[in-house]
């Protein structure tokens, strides 16, 4: 259930509600509503976005100030892609610029981005600038949305199964200094410890 929720199988998690008569976590509406403003965003419609995004929850923005900086850098690269270089350049001094004074991190992605007018195409740019062109820069800024969003629900980021195996990963990290113990192997079962094998030994050579 948490997979289709968070990966926005509306469809999918209705029905395996009904059969398997588990109580949805969240409203379906709402995975709707977050589909929606996912694919506004893999498409390049910014504004769609940030409208949606404020009707369903005007606090997401309000309280996530690196969320908003992404979205409104991923305006700037939009407005780029298609050309509107004046638009771009008045949209960085107005919008962007402002918010790169306030923090480092921020400065040095608008950099990055405005690094995209001193080429005549993504392929003459290095990777680390022709790569806020690609589909997965889109998909990266929706991917990010798409958490604050479930966030705001109080629905996890991740889904439940992938958060216990780290949480698996990261015990027995800790106690492999300290102990031998059956581990799991995720692709071949359980594995025996050597502590067990040399007990083992032990008692047949006894």
């Amino acid at each position: 259930m948490d997979y289709l929720v968070i990966e926005g199988y509306k469809s999918a998690a209705e029905e395996f509600s009904d059969e398997a008569n588990v109580p949805p976590p969240v409203d379906f509406e709402s995975i709707e509503s977050r589909m929606v403003i996912r694919e506004a965003l893999q498409r390049g419609d910014i504004e769609e976005a940030i409208s949606r995004m404020n009707d369903l929850n005007p606090e997401i923005l309000d309280t996530n100030p690196a969320l908003y900086f992404h979205l409104q850098q991923q305006k700037l690269i939009e407005h780029i892609r298609h050309g509107r270089i004046t638009e771009a350049l008045k949209f960085a001094q107005d919008e962007l610029a402002p918010r790169g004074e306030e923090s480092p991190e921020f400065l040095a992605e608008l950099e990055r981005t405005m690094a995209l007018l001193a080429f005549d195409s993504s392929s003459s740019a290095p990777p680390a600038i022709s790569e806020l062109l690609s589909p997965a820069q889109r998909m990266k800024t929706a991917g990010e949305v798409n958490a604050a969003i479930l966030e705001s629900l109080s629905q996890g980021k991740e889904v439940k199964l992938v958060q216990l195996l780290k949480l698996l990963c990261w015990s027995e990290g800790m106690l492999a200094d300290r102990a031998d113990f059956p581990k799991i192997d995720l692709q071949e079962g359980l594995v025996a410890t050597g502590r067990k094998e040399a007990t083992d030994d032990s008692i047949m050579r006894e």
